[in-house]
């Protein structure tokens, strides 16, 4: 049953798009009705994510995303839309409509329900006498009790089914539970825990919901750190460990470090900003996620082959976006826990004001692959260097590096600089040609940005993109007979958006975004935004859309001569008549 139209209108008038979008976006640049901002959802240097506060609509014009105020939240927020609703009706203090909830929303609670209640199942096992392993484990690694009530962690028993038994009697089906890959499906069709013997690392996410579950291993055995699956509710790539907390510091960074126990014990030293992924390396969407709450991060990964490599993804990752890159070096330890161990809150604060940025990280790796008293080795250092040099954004910057560069290898300024600017110029006449190949390619240049959507007749789906812009304009030219059917659009996108259109004004109920919501995908409201941006003129309106349909329709004929089975006794007839003609004519 979808939702009142007056709800969703008053609901989109209480969440104004640029101050929502603002929590998630530094919107800064503005341009006539827009204001601009690097996009949440792609990395990109260059701010391309316009907010139309009058139309109260986003658009990317590099990956094409766009809609309302609810379709923002389903995409940043990962939900759907009944979820992204009830998100804003709270944000605005609105109570939800007295209607049933739909199958998915409903499942999503439950799931989260569970994992609530599983949590505190792990946290209550801590203090039982079975806990002793994972609170000797604690005392090893300094975790005091009031960190371990603060990161609710807990311990799960070295048992079959010890967390089956419990949530099954709190009313939770095995197959809830195997959902939220919380047991697993045995080979006589039964089901076991999936942690057992782990100290329970709980995974919470920004709203303050328990979405997974992380378990590190408290004897020998691979692997040291099991992460829950991917759920309704759980997407690891898109998470961090202890964003909850790190959300609300004070200290204008955010820390992010490789495992639970470094966060734990970097939050427990006072340094409350620190992060970390789950299981994984750094990922894009991990990145974006970072740059809603900081523009400043520091890498403080272990100080091993794998650690360093890491931090070179994630600076690849993170210089994307609009985010201050710093790489803390670690000296004497293998990792943040350890460091603290050793030499205490304070030696770390002063090894974190000392991080190097990210340009003197990468220079440093650089220099230690060479001999630079080897003449052939310091040429190859040169041209590694010149080349990292040339990719630093600022002028000033690069003439600083190449300086330095120099000096290190004995040769004069000049001769880096210009080598740094030789780089620089080919780098930049690289991605101009690669661009303007991409973007004169012809199947680019007819084809929506969506990559889900592909046009099979550019010409009429050009035309059905402004039919549906028309009637998005102005509903009443949808009224008029003659409007041809859904079935006559080439694309079947765009066949569905002017499907849902035209029932919508037959039925006399309001085309915004917002209302379309959710009876269009994502990539279809995408799609439906970036055709209501093309300027048009309705003083024509009746005839443009004459004009359209008729451009559909003479497609439409030809679609179906093409495809039409071929008539044999039709095709010979004619050809006899063709050489009848011609034998009359010679």
């Amino acid at each position: 049953m979808p939702f009142p139209e007056k709800f969703i209108d008053e609901l989109v008038d209480r969440n104004d798009i640029v101050d929502v979008v603002s929590g998630y976006v530094r919107l800064s640049k503005r341009s006539g009705a827009n204001q601009f901002g690097l996009c949440p959802f792609h990395s990109e240097k260059t701010p391309s994510f316009s907010v139309n506060q009058e139309k109260q609509i986003y658009h990317c014009f590099g990956c094409g995303k766009g809609g309302s105020v609810i379709n923002f939240i389903m995409e940043i927020e990962n939900l759907g839309y009944r979820d992204a609703v009830a998100f804003l009706a709270r944000r605005a203090g609105m109570a939800m409509p007295q209607e049933q909830e739909d199958a998915e929303s409903r499942k999503r609670a439950r799931m989260l329900a569970l994992n609530k209640d599983a949590a505190r199942f792990f946290y209550e096992q801590l203090s039982t006498p079975g806990g002793s392993r994972a609170r000797d484990y604690m005392a090893r690694r300094r975790i005091s009790p009031a960190t371990a009530k603060n990161f609710g962690l807990g311990f799960a028993p070295d048992t079959w089914d010890s967390l089956e038994k419990a949530m099954r009697q709190k009313g939770y089906s095995d197959f809830e539970l195997a959902d939220a890959g919380l047991v697993r499906r045995g080979k006589n069709g039964g089901f076991y825990d999936t942690f057992r013997d782990r100290l329970m690392f709980p995974v919470i996410d920004v709203r303050g919901s328990v979405i997974g579950f992380s378990g590190r291993i408290l004897g020998d055995g691979e692997p040291k750190y099991m992460n829950s699956p991917e759920t309704l509710v759980f997407n690891k790539s898109r998470n961090l460990f202890a964003l909850n907390l790190a959300k609300k510091s004070k200290s204008g960074y955010i820390l992010l470090s490789e495992g639970n126990i470094d966060v734990v014990s970097l939050h427990q030293a006072g340094f409350d900003s620190a992060v970390a992924s789950l299981g994984t390396s750094l990922t894009p969407e991990q990145a974006r996620l970072l740059s809603r709450y900081t523009d400043q991060v520091i890498i403080a990964y272990d100080n091993d082959g794998a650690g360093i490599k890491a931090s070179q993804r994630a600076i690849g990752i993170l210089e994307k976006l609009d985010v201050k890159v710093k790489v803390l070096r670690l000296e004497g330890a293998k990792d943040p826990d350890e460091f603290i161990k050793a030499r205490g809150p304070e030696a770390f604060r002063k090894l974190l004001e000392g991080s190097e940025s990210q340009a003197d990280y990468r220079l440093r790796n650089v220099t230690g692959k060479y001999d630079l008293t080897q003449d052939e080795q310091k040429v190859e250092f040169l041209k590694e260097a010149s080349d990292l040099v040339a990719r630093l954004p600022g002028a000033v910057e690069r003439q600083v590096y190449a300086m330095r560069v120099a000096a290190m290898a004995g040769v004069p300024n000049d001769v880096v600089a210009d080598e740094v600017e030789r780089r620089r110029k080919r780098l930049v006449r690289s991605a101009v040609r690669a661009e303007a190949r991409e973007q004169e390619r012809p199947e680019r240049q007819s084809q929506p940005n969506e990559r889900e959507l592909r046009y099979d007749d550019p010409v009429s789906a050009r035309a059905e993109e402004g039919v549906i812009r028309l009637l998005s304009l102005d509903p009443e030219l949808g009224k008029q007979p003659g409007m041809p059917p859904p079935e006559d659009f080439s694309s079947e996108a765009l066949g569905h958006i002017y499907a849902v259109l035209l029932e919508r004004i037959r039925r006399h109920l309001s085309v915004s975004s917002a209302n379309l919501g959710e009876e269009l995908s994502a990539p279809e409201m995408s799609l439906l935004v970036r055709i209501q941006q093309a300027p048009v003129s309705l003083q024509q309106g009746r005839r443009a859309l004459e004009d359209y349909i008729n451009c559909i329709r003479e497609h439409k004929e030809q679609r179906d001569q093409k495809n039409a089975p071929l008539d044999l006794l039709a095709l010979a007839e004619r050809q006899r008549e063709k050489g009848k003609r011609y034998t009359e004519n010679g």
